[in-house]
């Protein structure tokens, strides 16, 4: 989803971002093996050195382009600092940008890329594209290198399960999805603490309880109207739940006989409850993702759907007591997973670029991402976790949002899902953020969204 990603997201958050034109023909014009125009790189090679795997030259500088999204890139220029001292004489360099395709497409088409990318937002670089093009790094070597808090495990054995899934094109994997993202519901703990309010575990606890909120002068839910992704965390949250991982499998594979499960019908019912109850924030379908989650934060609602990325993107906006919780997605009767299952999965994709000049310095970079010490300053400057199994030690002091989802990813154990349609095919994924889009504006019945829905699935599988 990506944005932020796990893991990538909606136009907002860089999801389903398409490359200009002129990006799509630079990129296939610049693959291949022709450098001769291109500047010496430092090329990885692999060393019996397990301090230096990809034979690093020390001095030499490390140029990082970072998407400034909801993690902003403080963690970057921390974690730019951690490998300044670990190679004595080099200097990084840290970008922000809200336009990676912008400022990056001259330096892709000139043959000058930099050395790291963060690769998000609705401004990206399309993955695909430039594995097509022959300009990415595979990272296989990375994959295989020695993890530097214990060389006897390799960097593969310390991810969490999906990340080199997620990160793989045709085969082999050119993108480390570093961010460990979970979605669901998220509430804030003093309105809860002050109304009496507890939080619901089942579908209709759910309603009643938005009853009573609304009884209260405050709207029950909120959603980022402007960007159906959103809403669709709570769609696609329950029919997995109570269909299981099977038909969240089937659904990701375009099988269109997996809109005839009941489940998908009992899902999308759910969520229409609370079109159908007036239960939304007057005006939520027309907001962005900041005016809804600004307006959540002052308490004009209290439930809102989204992705661990969210106390840090309302960092400004939160109160110093707001108290930010998370929640897994309520239950529906006949579950086939439990309440406390969650969608999690890794996003936020980071590549080296084939043509890039300190290549072997790229490769370094995130495997020092890849450490205690470098999950835990991320950890501390973008309030997320990262891919790193046990990742934040207990010197890191996580914000409530965060340290919340830390408690629900315990909880959840292994019952954790992920939805992958929308790095597979944004084609199908535009398709159903735009009929849930209509679906919250009473425009659509249930059925008529799985009957599009199914037809949308049908498109998808023929290619």
């Amino acid at each position: 989803m990506n944005r932020r990603d796990l893991v990538k997201r909606s136009a907002a958050l860089g999801l389903v971002a398409v490359p200009t034109a002129g990006l799509l023909s630079a990129c296939a014009s610049s693959g291949g093996d022709d450098s001769s125009s291109t500047p010496a790189t430092t090329k990885p090679g692999a060393t019996a050195d397990p301090k230096n795997p990809f034979g690093v030259k020390d001095a030499d500088p490390l140029d990082i382009v970072i998407f400034d999204g909801g993690y902003g890139h403080d963690y970057a220029t921390a974690l730019g600092k951690l490998y300044e001292s670990k190679h004595m004489g080099a200097k990084t360099s840290v970008l922000p940008t809200q336009d990676i395709a912008g400022k990056l497409q001259p330096r892709f088409n000139g043959g000058t890329p930099p050395d790291v990318i963060d690769d998000s937002g609705a401004k990206q670089i399309k993955l695909d594209v430039l594995e097509k093009s022959g300009q990415l790094t595979d990272l296989t070597q990375l994959l295989d290198a020695p993890y530097i808090d214990d060389p006897t495990k390799k960097i593969r054995d310390v991810l969490q399960p999906g990340t080199v899934e997620t990160g793989t094109l045709d085969g082999k994997m050119y993108s480390l999805s570093y961010i460990y993202t979970v979605w669901g519901l998220w509430y804030s703990g003093k309105l809860f603490k002050e109304k009496g309010w507890t939080e619901p575990k089942t579908w209709a606890d759910f309603l009643s309880l938005s009853g009573e909120i609304k009884k209260a002068g405050i709207a029950p839910f909120a959603h980022q109207g402007k960007y159906p992704y959103y809403i669709n965390v709570a769609i696609m949250d329950l029919i997995a739940k109570n269909g299981g991982l099977d038909l969240q499998k089937r659904i990701d594979a375009f099988d269109d006989t997996a809109w005839d499960d009941p489940a998908v019908l009992k899902g999308i019912s759910a969520v229409y409850e609370i079109v159908t109850k007036n239960y939304l924030l007057p005006g939520t379908n027309g907001l962005t993702h900041i005016e809804s989650q600004t307006a959540w934060n002052q308490y004009r609602a209290a439930f809102i759907p989204c992705g661990s990325w969210l106390e840090n993107e309302q960092m400004k906006a939160t109160p110093a007591d707001f108290d930010m919780k998370f929640m897994p997605m309520p239950s529906l009767d006949g579950d086939k997973l439990p309440f406390e299952a969650i969608r999690a999965g890794a996003g936020e994709p980071f590549i080296v670029p084939a043509k890039a000049k300190n290549q072997a310095g790229g490769l370094e970079f995130l495997r020092m991402m890849l450490t205690k010490e470098g999950s835990g300053k991320f950890a501390a400057a973008a309030n997320s976790l990262t891919v790193l199994k046990d990742g934040v030690g207990s010197d890191v002091q996580l914000r409530p949002g965060t340290a919340s989802t830390v408690t629900a990813l315990t909880a959840a154990g292994s019952n954790t899902f992920n939805y992958n349609y929308p790095n597979t095919n944004s084609v199908f994924d535009t398709a159903l953020q735009n009929l849930s889009a209509e679906l919250m504006a009473k425009r659509l019945t249930p059925e008529q969204w799985v009957a599009k829905a199914k037809k949308a699935a049908q498109a998808a599988k023929k290619g």
